[in-house]
């Protein structure tokens, strides 16, 4: 099905999105109890500290970013790598909040964002005829680091000190990524892309740029379905802790959950690719969600322990659809002579969801709120943006030139 080529692009996009983990909330809020602890801040403090570093690293992106249109995509993934391997070095070096937020800006910005948004882009700009399924599969990455690490993480904190493991991290990414970028895409350009004999309909696309894109309606209605994972997932990822104090459940309860959410969302991911490539993802837009909006329902109604495994494993239906949906709709809405700017906007503004995600959640406890309280107000904002997007669903086709 895919030459030898296209299996290279794939499976760097594969490795990119792994080592995204990095800077992700799920990962990054596994070591939540010990930066408090080691600096002595409450669950809002650091909310806070989180939210305002991930929305200054969500504004250099949108600059930063749109700079993979323009330079050799060897080069942008090196780049991206060695600032990747300097943040895990420098969180390793914490110990005042100061160096926290310098610290998880970089984190944010190399893991979350340039990672996924090199790895996304370059993809997309590619695959053409088989985008879902080249999109789904490299997004196996983060899927299969969701499922391996939280359990490895809980381990390996219980043996080794947290600021230690971080310079392991670095030097793991040092080693890995510059070797896999050049065995895998040291051949591929700007103009590389995936043959096939859907390329004209390709050109007949009109090929949108970035201000085009910020004027129409559209765009802001699907941002605010593409935005509802992101901030809601991350809050919840964020402040695990206090999901799981306040429901009762074990210690292990939540990192043994993520293999529910893992699973289920790689098996999202198969499928959903197939479907992007029969149906276009324009079609299956609407039903992204809904998965996601069931969720806050059984965490708002349901106490035992098993109501983590079922609820992170409707988040990884919604997030499944979520991750090839935000890189594939753009490219079929938009065109990709320019998807690596919009991309950029719209890899920003899913980390400044993210932001403020954390805000909002680590206010929102601060102040009384209960899980039922928070899960509540997610699901109004799912139910209303998804009530938005249906009523546009029709209107969401590309403009023939």
């Amino acid at each position: 099905m895919f030459s030898s080529m296209k299996l290279k692009v794939i499976l760097f996009g594969f490795i990119f999105t792994f080592f995204s983990s990095f800077g992700q909330s799920y990962f990054l809020g596994l070591f939540n109890s010990s930066i408090r602890d080691a600096l002595s801040i409450t669950h809002g403090q650091f909310g806070s500290i989180y939210a305002s570093a991930t929305l200054c690293s969500s504004f250099l992106l949108i600059w930063v970013g749109k700079k993979i249109d323009d330079v050799n995509i060897l080069k942008f993934a090196l780049f991206v790598t060695i600032l990747l391997s300097f943040a895990c070095l420098f969180f390793s070096q914490v110990s005042s909040v100061l160096l926290l937020f310098i610290a998880i800006f970089l984190m944010r910005f190399s893991g979350q964002g340039m990672m996924s948004h090199t790895a996304s882009t370059t993809i997309s700009r590619y695959f053409t005829r088989t985008r879902g399924k080249a999109l789904s599969i490299s997004w196996f990455g983060l899927s299969s680091a969701e499922f391996i690490l939280p359990v490895l993480m809980v381990y390996l904190l219980s043996i080794i000190d947290w600021k230690n493991l971080w310079i392991i991290f670095s030097i793991i990414v040092l080693v890995v990524l510059p070797l896999a970028s050049f065995l895998l895409i040291k051949n591929l350009h700007l103009d590389s892309r995936e043959f096939n004999n859907e390329d004209i309909e390709e050109i007949k696309i009109k090929q949108w740029n970035r201000i085009e894109v910020i004027k129409d309606y559209r765009f802001y209605i699907i941002c605010l379905n593409m935005l509802a994972m992101p901030w809601i997932f991350t809050g919840f990822a964020v402040f695990q802790s206090f999901i799981q104090t306040s429901k009762g459940w074990g210690p292990y309860i939540i990192a043994q959950s993520f293999m529910s959410y893992s699973v289920l969302s790689v098996l999202t991911l198969f499928i959903s690719g197939f479907l992007i490539d029969k149906f276009t993802s324009r079609k299956l837009l609407v039903y992204m969600n809904i998965p996601l909006l069931i969720s806050v329902i059984v965490l708002f109604y349901f106490e035992t322990p098993i109501t983590a495994f079922i609820f992170l494993g409707l988040v990884g239906i919604s997030n499944g659809l979520a991750n090839i949906l935000g890189s594939s709709t753009w490219a079929e809405l938009y065109g990709v002579k320019n998807i690596g700017s919009i991309k950029a906007l719209t890899t920003a503004l899913m980390v400044f969801a993210t932001a403020f995600g954390t805000a909002l959640f680590g206010f929102l406890i601060d102040i009384g709120f209960s899980v039922d309280d928070i899960a509540a107000v997610s699901g109004a904002y799912i139910f209303v943006s998804l009530m938005l997007l249906f009523l546009i669903r029709k209107k969401l086709n590309p403009v023939i030139i």
